[in-house]
């Protein structure tokens, strides 16, 4: 209407009929004065609209039964969107306390901080019982009551896990320590998780210790046996001889040959001491981007001459040939040199002997790498002892070669996982 009032005005003044301008310039007047009140209107609106949710009145509403009609439509709008907003609080509200329960209620102890200045937002009951603190302002209040534990959690970086102790006045235990962070409004919070596995350790470590002690002691009566039996045969050769030690022919070299085995079953057993101290000698890495094919060459260089002479087959799948990951080349070499070893005393007796060796990245993102053959297999029995240190399937095994590749591994942060068939074929996985 304003539009149309300005241009009959117009049009009156093209024309020079000024004397109409007495009515039209009232109207447009009028028209103007009308439309800057309809504006202000909606401002005020509008601003109640931003109070309330400035100040998360979602409760408030606007009349729209008594409202201009102009205005209706832009209330009718408001209270559509408080009640969106207000559903979404609800639920929101519900949501929180719900995980608040549920924090609550797990024995996993949690603890949520800022990075900067170390104040303690949250802290639920599980830990408060876990390390006997009722209250936690700051983190750093922390080291006047554990400093070793405070230390492990300041340099635990997000993503990492690591096992730690917790000391309490008169006790200590083994916790997992996982971390995690987030950031809010250019904030940054760290979030911890404390695990008690002090039980679950132990009762793993009593497992490797009954493994590990049975098979050490399998080997060492294996030689002390002989060494035993030796002995005593010879003392009673000596109390037998001494009267015709000098003229009985080869009672000398029956000795000599008894002291020999002596020492030679003795140096083993000597041997065997020294290997287990090197399971403990590998705790460093030099780690370092690498790419995969340069691990596969270097190990197809490595062992083509022996594959050649024994007629054994190698297979490389590498599909993304830029595959990279974070390793130390020296150790790792190691380990894929000692699976494919081991691959190739598994196909010897195959008439079409064949090792594969492949890697590709995994949907979580890891590295995997994967040494398969297709010889005798294992059984069950035999699968959960081969990374036990001193446990061989071969005659003249040391029994720590695969137990090495587990340690180097482990110091990857990565894991080793076997996959056997009997009669058909092993697979290692080395996940990274």
């Amino acid at each position: 209407m304003l539009f149309i009032a300005l241009t009959i005005t117009s049009y009156l003044v093209v024309k020079e009929m000024y004397i109409y301008l007495v009515i039209a310039v009232p109207v447009i007047t009028y028209q103007i004065v009308e439309f800057h009140r309809f504006q202000r209107k909606a401002h005020v609106e509008l601003d109640q609209f931003v109070e309330s949710v400035h100040y998360r009145d979602f409760s408030r509403y606007f009349d729209v039964k008594h409202a201009p009609v102009e205005l209706q439509p832009l209330r009718k709008g408001f209270n559509e969107i408080n009640t969106t907003f207000k559903v979404i609080s609800k639920e929101k509200e519900t949501q929180y306390q719900y995980l608040q329960k549920i924090l609550e209620l797990i024995d996993t102890g949690i603890l949520s901080y800022r990075e900067h200045n170390g104040e303690v937002l949250w802290m639920n009951e599980s830990l408060k019982k876990m390390l006997q603190l009722p209250y936690l302002k700051t983190i750093h209040s922390l080291a006047k009551r554990d400093n070793d534990l405070y230390r492990q959690i300041s340099v635990l970086k997000p993503g990492e896990s690591k096992i730690a102790t917790a000391h309490l006045e008169k006790a200590s235990f083994k916790i997992l320590l996982s971390a995690t962070a987030f950031q809010t409004e250019g904030t940054k919070y760290k979030l911890i998780a404390f695990q008690n596995v002090n039980e679950a350790l132990d009762e793993t470590e009593s497992r490797a210790w009954q493994k590990l002690l049975s098979v050490m002691t399998h080997e060492i009566m294996n030689s002390v046996a002989p060494i035993s039996s030796l002995a005593e045969t010879l003392k009673h050769r000596l109390q037998e001889s001494v009267g015709v030690f000098n003229g009985e022919p080869g009672s000398m070299d029956d000795l000599e040959l008894g002291i020999d085995t002596i020492k030679r079953r003795s140096e083993g057993l000597l041997k065997f001491a020294e290997t287990y101290r090197n399971l403990n000698k590998i705790t460093t890495l030099n780690l370092k981007k690498v790419y995969v094919r340069d691990l596969f060459e270097n190990l197809h260089q490595l062992m083509q001459p022996t594959l050649a002479q024994k007629n054994i087959e190698i297979e490389i799948i590498l599909k993304d040939p830029d595959l990279m990951m974070d390793a130390d080349t020296n150790l790792v070499e190691q380990v894929l040199i000692n699976l494919v070893v081991n691959a190739m005393e598994a196909v010897k007796d195959r008439e079409d002997p064949q090792i594969t060796l492949a890697a590709y990245a995994a949907a979580n993102k890891k590295t995997v790498i994967k040494v398969a053959d297709n010889g005798i297999g294992m059984p069950d029995e035999l699968v959960d002892k081969i990374f036990i240190p001193f446990f061989s399937t071969k005659k003249n095994g040391s029994g720590i070669g695969l137990s090495l590749c587990k340690q180097i591994m482990m110091l990857h942060r990565g894991t080793i996982q076997v996959q056997s068939i009997e009669g058909q074929g092993t697979a290692f996985m080395l996940q990274f």
